[in-house]
């Protein structure tokens, strides 16, 4: 008699390698690394789960390193187009004593 073939490795395989093989670039994989890892870690504490913890993990972590970037220049922009400050005006001229 046969075993029943499980679908999650049906799916989670091909998805890790396309995310693998297409996901990103190494410039844009900003944040991944460390998503993946601590995903990775919550995903095998939740029930042995540790390579869909590692995928949601470096989706998760990428967003937040783009938007930490997007941030950034944000605040970059902002100060570039600031209007600088107006010259301090000169002294006045002191008034003339008047001799009586």
């Amino acid at each position: 008699m046969s075993r029943p073939v499980s679908s999650i490795p049906l799916v989670v395989v091909p998805l890790v390698s396309l995310v693998l093989l297409c996901g990103s670039h190494p410039l844009q994989a900003r944040g991944c690394i460390k998503g993946a890892a601590v995903g990775a870690v919550a995903g095998h504490l939740a029930g042995h789960h540790g390579v869909v913890g590692a995928v949601a993990g470096c989706a998760v972590g990428h967003h937040l390193a783009k938007k930490q970037q997007r941030e950034e220049l944000r605040q970059q922009r902002q100060l570039r187009q600031a209007p600088k400050a107006a010259p301090p005006a000169p002294p006045a001229p002191a008034a003339a004593a008047v001799i009586t």
